[in-house]
């Protein structure tokens, strides 16, 4: 039996429509439709045009040709979400997670449901865009009959049925780790109306049929799949019998291991580390590291083309390495803007050599995320208990040969770069084991690392000076707070 599947992937800067072709040892994707997902400023709040989104989803069904499909799924970037009123009609777009609104309801938070507390439920990495902090900030919510996060909401326009997907529920801090539910005791403390929280759906349960309005393969099923694109990411990690790490690079690095169970312990949470819900009740133990965003947003700044970032990059890799170093979470990088005069004032800040080219820009980001995937690595390595013979980076990041090289010298281990489209490929394996096309979880894995082009990159240098550089980090952080 082969089956025609279509893949829905919406990321914070861009977003995609893919086909599927999956078999007994098949696996053959095509992109059908890319386009970009802008965010707008209205009156000082920064938005994502989801109706706009919505209609490229549209067009890019549109666009697949073929007689029928046989299932849809769609993921995105998490926490984010939109606020239907009773009669299901959004309430306004949908604010961007690097709005600045969630500054001030921060502490009042805290003061409800204490931080510490907060962890032993939700097991989550303080991020100041997490959902409860967005709800915190919520003028609208006294008019919400139901909150759907973004593929939630999506899947809802396609087929008229309200749910809310596990895997992305998990990351909006209103979620309990342990019982795989909505966590009353932190909706109550923060006086959350409860019924806006729609029923848990687990990935690969049905999630309705594609309505006529739509306009394209009307009565075509949408198959719930693990719709934060991270976990769609891991789950198509090539892993098979090997013990490993992951990194998945796109405009956030998710840096950590897979996990049996949450690891709520106080050290994890002094590290700041996450415990997500992935497919097959697995916990993606890991922190969220500062990605790709730097490098194009750097583009943004100098209006350059992404095209041609692959020559700048030949130029940073003639630049000695560990030159100077930022730490990328730290949250002057996270608005919108001008990244190389933030980078450049960070490293004087810090008493470091000041980048003044654009090479020299780049050079930093990189030497710094491949620094940042070492730290976040160890640490979850050591609180986790386990060990890695690899790691592999997945996603965007994949194609960044200097990243990888650079993230292999500073780990110390080999790197496996692939797939580029590991959340689609997740997305469409959680569709395919639905349709009783894949067995396991494990199948599925195999399946990606026959199917799918791989690169390892062994480390070169070795990894003393990534040591050093690392404590370096550490102080230029303590000096720049």
């Amino acid at each position: 039996m082969t089956a025609t599947i279509a893949a829905i992937d919406l990321g914070a800067s861009s977003g995609r429509v893919i086909t599927a072709r999956v078999g007994e040892e098949r696996l053959e994707i095509t992109d059908i439709y890319r386009f970009p997902n802008r965010s707008v400023r209205l009156s000082g709040t920064l938005h994502w045009d989801i109706l706009g989104l919505y209609h490229d989803v549209l067009e890019g069904l549109h666009r697949i040709d073929a007689r029928h499909l046989d299932s849809v799924g769609i993921d995105s970037w998490a926490v984010d979400y939109g606020l239907l009123d009773r009669e299901g009609r959004l309430i306004g777009n949908p604010v961007h997670y690097r709005d600045d609104r969630t500054t001030a309801v921060i502490d009042r938070v805290h003061d409800r449901v204490g931080s510490r507390r907060l962890y032993e439920i939700n097991g989550l990495q303080f991020l100041p865009f997490n959902t409860l902090y967005q709800l915190a900030a919520e003028p609208f919510l006294g008019q919400a009959g139901t909150l759907l996060l973004i593929p939630d909401l999506i899947s809802y326009w396609l087929t008229g049925q309200r749910g809310a997907e596990q895997t992305n529920a998990s990351t909006t801090g209103l979620y309990d780790v342990c019982r795989g539910t909505w966590s009353d005791e932190i909706i109550d403390a923060l006086s959350l109306p409860p019924g806006i929280f729609p029923g848990l759906r687990s990935p690969g349960e049905p999630a309705g049929r594609i309505l006529p309005a739509a306009g394209a393969f009307p009565g075509t099923p949408v198959t719930t799949v693990a719709s934060h694109d991270t976990a769609s990411a891991i789950a198509a990690i090539p892993a098979v019998d090997r013990n490993v790490a992951y990194i998945s690079c796109g405009t956030w690095s998710l840096a950590g291991v897979e996990s049996s169970a949450p690891i709520l312990t106080e050290e994890g949470r002094a590290a700041n580390f996450t415990n997500e819900t992935g497919v097959d009740g697995t916990i993606r133990y890991l922190r969220n590291i500062m990605g790709l965003w730097l490098l194009s947003e750097s583009l943004r700044t100098w209006g350059v083309a992404p095209v041609e970032l692959g020559s700048l990059l030949d130029r940073a890799a003639e630049i000695p390495a560990l030159r100077s170093v930022i730490d990328p979470n730290d949250p002057v990088f996270m608005p919108p803007g001008d990244i190389p005069a933030r980078v450049a004032h960070y490293c004087a800040v810090t008493g470091q050599p000041v980048p003044e080219t654009k090479p020299e820009v780049v050079r930093c980001v990189i030497d710094s995320l491949a620094l940042g995937h070492r730290i976040a690595i160890e640490q979850a390595l050591t609180l986790s208990g386990q060990r890695a013979d690899v790691v592999h980076i997945v996603g965007g990041g994949a194609q960044n040969a200097l990243l990888c090289q650079l993230t292999a010298d500073a780990i110390g281990l080999p790197v496996i770069a692939g797939p580029v489209e590991a959340t689609a490929l997740g997305n469409i394996g959680i569709q395919a084991r639905s349709l009783g096309l894949i067995s396991s979880l494990t199948s599925l894995r195999s399946l990606i690392a026959e199917t799918q082009p791989l690169r390892t990159y062994e480390p070169i240098e070795s990894s003393a000076g990534w040591a050093n550089a690392a404590n370096r980090l550490r102080a230029s952080t303590s000096a720049s707070a």
